[in-house]
């Protein structure tokens, strides 16, 4: 515990190195940056100045810092809303004259892709993709998986750039390849087949070389790989994680719908999400496979004593009586000193079984000091593991709900040396989803999408 202080306090006179307005220019050019790493530092650089801006009353550098926070935010898709509150109070433009600036334009404005491709042609059995203009770092993300429906596998390229009509495109012994604009910013490139295929890939200037092969496959070896747990083809398999299911032993967590427990379900989730992940070469472990209790702050050690590589800890949500029917949903958490009355909520309610003599001022001033890298990773695994999930459970189930991404400061992660999110997989108070939450294909539905974007954090990170 001396240690992690003594680490915090070397940061806290790191960042006080830089004056004020330093950190402002930094938070700047870092915002209008195209790359998504140096957005996140903007965002914890604007969040430092506001700490800044509160502990010294300067109202000047608390607007610059609201306005930053809203900004990079908004780009990051995070949950701003009461920065954006407090940022309007500033405002001496009077409400009438605001509004105008929103009105809908005359003509409907369609965002289009940079880039333009040109064509596609077949040269010594290879696909070659022309663009009118250079491909950048950014502009090309590719990815596989298997279709269980329709049994067959998809290779997705999706590229930065518009086209004018969509191409179907033919070849000896693959079943499907088609081109076609998925949105105004993104062309798709579909290669689908009943059978594995070898993809390889080189891009130049302003063409994309794609050598497709196909391969013998035996029908069991087919069948072997048709099962849901395959996921994308990762790039490395050494990877340690540790899942923590919550709760436990004397602290059964929110009793919810028929006296559904939240330690049980949890629990359950994790082991399921334990087995898919072993199955797929990962190294895995639990905080507790078992019902007992562990401290909260007894969690994030075991993490760094396994040198995890990423911490998961799995929760079930919860409301009063009187909004049980209203509130529904899935949420992903990563650590943050987070203003939201929400965020302030759900933490409160998982932060109880913390036993720690640290008292709630002292928690409120350590997570104050927090700015880690970790936060940035934490944030792009919370947004993986929330689209795995919600793609998994969207296949068999109707109304399954996004209730989003957020940040919330939650004891559980705090302490943790690598990227840690809490996932809350529903809330156990709702009856409709109370029922889903304590079935077993539920819960295996959930596990398979929560491994499907562990591996897509590890294969774009």
């Amino acid at each position: 515990m001396f240690r992690s202080f003594v680490l915090l306090f070397v940061v806290v006179l790191s960042l006080h190195a830089l004056s004020n307005n330093e950190i402002l220019k930094r938070a700047n050019g870092f915002l209008h940056s195209s790359n998504k790493s140096n957005q996140f530092r903007a965002y914890n650089d604007y969040k430092n100045l506001y700490i800044r801006a509160l502990m010294k009353d300067d109202t000047k550098l608390l607007r610059n810092a609201l306005s930053g926070i809203v900004k990079s935010g908004t780009k990051l898709h995070i949950d701003i809303q009461q920065y954006k509150k407090e940022l309007l109070s500033f405002s001496n433009t009077k409400p009438k004259k605001r509004v105008k600036t929103f009105k809908k334009p005359k003509k409907k404005i369609q965002v289009k892709a940079s880039n333009r491709f040109k064509s596609a042609t077949w040269k010594d059995g290879k696909l070659v993709l022309k663009f009118a203009s250079k491909l950048n770092k950014k502009s090309l993300n590719y990815f596989s998986k298997y279709n269980t429906k329709q049994k067959k596998y998809q290779y997705i390229f999706d590229i930065h750039a518009s086209i004018r009509s969509s191409q179907t495109l033919r070849k000896n012994k693959i079943d499907k390849i088609k081109i076609l604009q998925q949105n105004f910013q993104t062309m798709r490139l579909l290669i689908e087949n009943k059978n594995r295929l070898k993809i390889n890939f080189k891009k130049t200037t302003t063409t994309i070389t794609i050598s497709i092969k196909t391969t013998n496959v035996k029908k069991k070896k087919i069948k072997l790989v048709s099962q849901p747990t395959i996921a994308p083809k990762r790039l490395d398999k050494n990877k340690i994680i540790v899942i923590d299911a919550g709760h436990g032993g004397k602290d059964p967590g929110a009793i919810g719908y028929k006296h559904y427990r939240e330690k049980v379900i949890v629990l359950s989730v994790a082991k399921y999400l334990r087995d898919i992940l072993k199955k797929r070469g990962f190294k895995v472990y639990m905080t507790r496979d078992k019902d007992y209790f562990v401290k909260l702050s007894n969690r994030t050690k075991y993490a760094n004593k396994k040198h995890a590589d990423i911490f998961i800890s799995i929760h079930a949500n919860a409301v009063s009586a009187k909004n049980a029917n209203k509130v529904q949903g899935l949420e992903t958490y990563f650590l943050s000193k987070s203003r939201s009355a929400r965020a302030k909520r759900v933490a409160a309610k998982e932060n109880k079984a913390d036993l720690s003599e640290m008292d709630y001022y002292g928690k409120e001033s350590f997570l104050s000091t927090i700015n880690s890298h970790n936060i940035v990773a934490a944030n792009k695994l919370a947004i993986d593991l929330q689209r795995g999930a919600l793609a998994s459970l969207n296949k068999s189930y109707k109304y399954v709900k996004d209730a989003g991404v957020r940040e919330g400061p939650f004891w559980v992660l705090v302490g943790a040396q690598m990227p840690s999110v809490l996932v809350e997989v529903g809330f156990i108070t709702h009856p409709s989803e109370a029922k889903r939450l304590v079935s077993a294909k539920y819960q295996k539905k959930m596990a398979l999408g929560l491994a499907n974007g562990v591996e897509r954090y590890f294969l774009n990170n």
